[in-house]
């Protein structure tokens, strides 16, 4: 994957799959899953770009070592076979941030992106903008991308606010991961957007509501294996065929809704994903804990009956 500048890149659209990450038995981070993982993403599930080390992925119960680690690993098995890889560098530390995103820039990412942090938060569009403006600097060739996810964070500074006078902050800003629930915010960033900035709504169920608000994409954990189905999705929607679209989010909505009401979580929806596709996805790290296992098949009984 080349590494455009700013300007020229191209722009992240369409369904990206926020990936899980491998661990072993043992819990360390399974490196020999990943060749085969992005082969599945492209070829069952017609996904083509990804999301790497975000909230599904633990990144926040990883060291910093391991997630450049994992970053070589996805970027250099994804040459060739995806569109893009996006990955995401936030820590705590400011200084954790900007050494995973130098390092993206040196393994030929196509893209960082950054959560805000969440133990001292920023309090003001401002300071944020400031966090956000010292990662990017260290990294100004790669496109670059906040990630909002306020019901993790706890920070709940609306975006539109982060996007006044962005670019003149953040040169390489090209858009906004948005894992929030508030359509209204959300509107009023896309309407105010440029052309080259991208807006990937990050909370599945409701995908078709952000696209009606002109949402250019979706970046989400339930794409690694209903990706075939929400591509289908995205083109009726573009056809201007609702009820094709309706159809397709319910049927994710439905299976949301059952496995809400057994107790759906990190640990589930990655059990969840290595029963439909095979592969060994290992357990998560705590304090995620393991899924049992009929809850799993239970799950992915019920994905099987919807889906397929």
């Amino acid at each position: 994957m080349s590494v455009m500048a700013p300007g020229v890149d191209k722009k992240l659209t369409g369904l990206v799959a926020a990936t899980f990450t491998p661990f072993t038995a043992q819990g360390e981070i399974n490196l020999s899953v990943i060749g085969p993982y992005i082969d599945y993403l492209t070829e069952k599930q017609s996904v083509k770009s990804i999301f790497v080390n975000g909230t599904t992925g633990e990144s926040m119960s990883l060291t910093v070592e391991e997630r450049k680690i994992l970053a070589e690993e996805w970027c250099q098995r994804a040459k060739g076979k995806m569109d893009q890889v996006i990955v995401h560098v936030g820590c705590m530390s400011l200084k954790d941030s900007q050494e995973l995103a130098r390092h993206a820039a040196e393994i030929s990412a196509d893209g960082i992106a950054v959560i805000a942090p969440s133990f001292f938060k920023p309090s003001t569009a401002d300071v944020l903008k400031k966090f956000l403006q010292e990662v990017a600097s260290v990294a100004p060739t790669l496109p670059f991308y906040y990630y909002h996810i306020p019901a993790v964070t706890g920070v709940n500074v609306l975006v539109r606010d982060v996007l006044v006078d962005i670019e003149k902050l953040i040169p390489s800003f090209r858009g906004v991961k948005f894992s929030g629930s508030d359509l209204m915010d959300f509107g009023l960033c896309v309407s105010h957007s440029k052309p080259h900035w991208s807006f990937l709504y990050g909370v599945d169920e409701q995908l078709l509501a952000a696209l009606a608000m002109g949402a250019n994409g979706a970046v989400g954990s339930t794409y690694n294996y209903v990706g075939c189905d929400f591509n289908q999705l995205l083109a009726a929607f573009q056809k201007g065929d609702l009820v094709q679209a309706r159809t397709i989010q319910f049927k994710l909505q439905e299976l949301l809704s059952y496995a809400m009401k057994l107790g759906f979580d990190l640990g589930v929806n990655k059990q969840l994903m290595a029963e439909v596709s095979g592969l060994c996805l290992g357990p998560p790290r705590l304090p995620v804990m393991p899924c049992p296992l009929d809850r799993a098949q239970s799950i992915a009984k019920k994905y099987r009956s919807i889906f397929t």
